[in-house]
């Protein structure tokens, strides 16, 4: 579900590298122009404008934005301008590079994405990287978080709409009694999250809170506890990802100073595909808008790129 402001009628994709190479040439880089064209284009027209640019000029337009643009600007529009697969794969990469306890990337992609979406990325990261995203994640985490990490990111599920209500019940209890003895890591309580459809874990939850009084993340509380902040993530990112990227945005512009690496992953992995639901989801929990919000806590080409991408509108 797009919530990007295309305009209409597009100019065709050889007018669009033509005013892309104006605005690298000359004095300086004509930033507005790149916001204009790339922060209003969807993924096909970015292929193919990525695939045009190549032909005419002989250059990557990545490598060239990557010559031209600094900071959060370049890494946005960057980002945006990749394909979703290999965005995906990049941002995994980095995620395994760069991995602490409390670092929720890796989840993120491997629960919110469909079962193709998440084949795509993997065989992205075959070509990029020359290894397995699975063989990543098993050398860079470690105890508890390799024992998640590993069969979320393995996951390939059934992404049909038929819910086997006998195995909902069967399994909210074993969930419960697992809980109940702080039995966190086991294996079925893993591997239920990791490998049943979305639809069927909805429902195993929802007969959870039924039949045990409690919604699952209350019985996974424990605020100092990393693992069970990733597992009630894992649980939001599967049943109501709008609720999980409300909570990342939010923490990402409330905090004394904004967290860009959030707020840029989250615009930019989300652009095309839920943010308008986001957007709703944000603006009910914070009775700001997401777009005033940004306002209020970014600056120059960087906040334009995210209003552009976040579908604000003049």
């Amino acid at each position: 579900m797009s919530t990007l402001t295309i305009p209409h009628p597009l100019p065709p994709v050889s007018d669009d590298c033509e005013q892309l190479r104006q605005a690298f040439s000359g004095w300086g880089t004509n930033e507005g122009l790149i916001i204009s064209i790339l922060g209003h284009r969807n993924a096909a027209q970015k292929k193919l404008i990525r695939q045009t640019y190549a032909e005419t000029y002989g250059e990557d337009l990545l490598k060239q934005l990557d010559k031209e643009l600094t900071n959060d600007f370049e890494r946005i529009v960057k980002l945006w301008t990749l394909d979703a697969a290999e965005r995906d794969a990049i941002l995994a990469n980095e995620a395994t590079k760069r991995w602490t306890s409390s670092n929720q990337v890796l989840m993120e992609i491997a629960c919110t994405r469909t079962s193709n979406e998440l084949l795509h990325a993997k065989q992205a990261y075959h070509v990029h990287f020359k290894k397995s995203l699975e063989e990543d994640v098993a050398h860079h985490t470690n105890g508890d978080f390799r024992k998640l990490l590993y069969p979320l990111v393995s996951s390939y599920r059934y992404e049909g709409t038929e819910v086997n209500m006998t195995i909902a019940k069967s399994e909210a209890k074993l969930l419960h009694e697992k809980i109940s003895k702080k039995a966190y890591n086991d294996e079925d309580l893993i591997r239920i999250l990791a490998t049943r459809s979305k639809p069927q874990i909805n429902a195993t939850l929802n007969h959870y809170k039924n039949e045990f009084g409690n919604d699952i993340n209350k019985d996974l509380k424990d605020e100092k506890d990393e693992y069970l902040a990733l597992l009630r993530a894992t649980v939001k990112c599967l049943v109501r990802p709008e609720k999980y990227f409300e909570k990342v945005l939010r923490l990402a512009i409330n905090k004394t100073g904004t967290d860009e690496g959030a707020l840029t992953r989250v615009v930019a992995t989300r652009a095309e595909v839920d943010m308008k639901i986001i957007k709703e989801a944000f603006q009910q929990r914070n009775t700001v808008p997401l777009d005033k919000a940004i306002v209020k806590d970014t600056t120059g080409d960087y906040e334009k790129m995210l209003l552009a991408l976040v579908g604000h509108e003049e």
